[in-house]
């Protein structure tokens, strides 16, 4: 199936950290365009060893893409046993306690107006508190459980994304096929008069030349002159072999969009060259409805390549 490149998903997971205490993880995964894969990370110390395994999941995943998980934990606290538990927030470490106690009575003895720590310093104090953290085996396994799970959220969105946006290249390409069908029947009349117009010019021109010289030139020459010119510029103007093409890329467009897979480089490529055929087709114009038609073509190309970028 083709997906986008954009997506997002989340996923939860419960980490035990001891004593009765739970932690709540969450995993978020997001994308955005990117020509090549590019992962980030942005996990806490406690998640941090299963970047690996969660590297390994997205390429075996996805192939294009700027991808980044975070993750975030907190202590549960919608259950009695967290309120009930004193080890919930944490241990005290005693001997930091009584080492504290000492420093503060050294301190006074030279500070004599210093006020005491109060229970919030010294709950805040580096080494007094010891919370739970849980085993490292756990985090990790948490983190990749939860990972697997936001990618799997982020995949699905991708891929409704890329359906939505088939669709709307499809009716693109459908649009491009209808101007095609209504301009292409009338380029040999548009070329037909406008050679008319051209050979009466250049007779006239070359009319008025050879007034001004001796007869020696027969009108055979002069109208063969005419015709090689007219041929010459029949050959410069001749667009089939660009409509040719350019009913040959919007085939080879259907035909990505009908497959699976990653196809947003095949696609982008194809741009270039419907965009190729259309300046073209511009270039070599013979009528004011030809060159509206090449700028129609060119303005869906445009649309068509801003959808494609969002192309895995």
């Amino acid at each position: 199936m083709i997906s986008s490149m954009t997506g997002y998903g989340s996923a939860s997971r419960q980490v035990s950290l001891g004593a009765g205490v739970v932690a709540d993880l969450q995993v978020e995964c997001r994308a955005v365009n990117s020509r090549f894969l590019d992962l980030g990370f942005r996990l806490p110390d406690e998640c941090r060893g299963a970047e690996p395994a969660l590297r390994e999941l997205v390429s075996q995943s996805l192939s294009r893409g700027k991808v980044e998980f975070r993750a975030a934990w907190r202590i549960n606290s919608n259950g009695g046993a967290v309120k009930a538990n004193s080890q919930a927030l944490g241990a005290l470490n005693q001997d930091r306690l009584e080492a504290l106690k000492a420093l503060q009575a050294q301190a006074q003895e030279t500070f004599t107006n210093a006020r005491e720590l109060s229970v919030a310093d010294v709950l805040r104090w580096p080494g007094v508190v010891s919370e739970p953290r849980g085993e490292e085996e756990g985090w990790i396994a948490a983190t990749i459980e939860a990972g697997k799970a936001a990618l799997t959220v982020l995949m699905d969105s991708r891929n409704a994304e890329g359906k939505a946006l088939v669709g709307v290249l499809t009716s693109i390409t459908t649009k491009m096929r209808e101007i095609v069908k209504v301009i292409e029947p009338k380029v040999p009349q548009y070329v037909a008069q406008y050679q008319e117009k051209l050979t009466e010019r250049l007779a006239e021109a070359l009319a008025a030349q050879e007034q001004g010289k001796s007869s020696s030139g027969s009108g055979t020459e002069l109208m063969e002159r005419i015709r090689q010119e007219v041929v010459l510029y029949a050959v410069r103007i001749d667009v089939a072999e660009e409509f040719a093409r350019l009913k040959t890329h919007l085939q080879a467009v259907d035909t990505a969009l009908a497959g699976k897979g990653p196809v947003g480089k095949r696609l982008d490529f194809l741009m270039q060259e419907l965009n190729r055929e259309a300046n073209t087709l511009s270039s070599k114009s013979v009528s004011e409805e030809c060159t509206q038609a090449a700028l129609e073509l060119k303005l869906l190309i445009e649309q068509m390549r801003e959808q494609v970028q969002n192309l895995e």
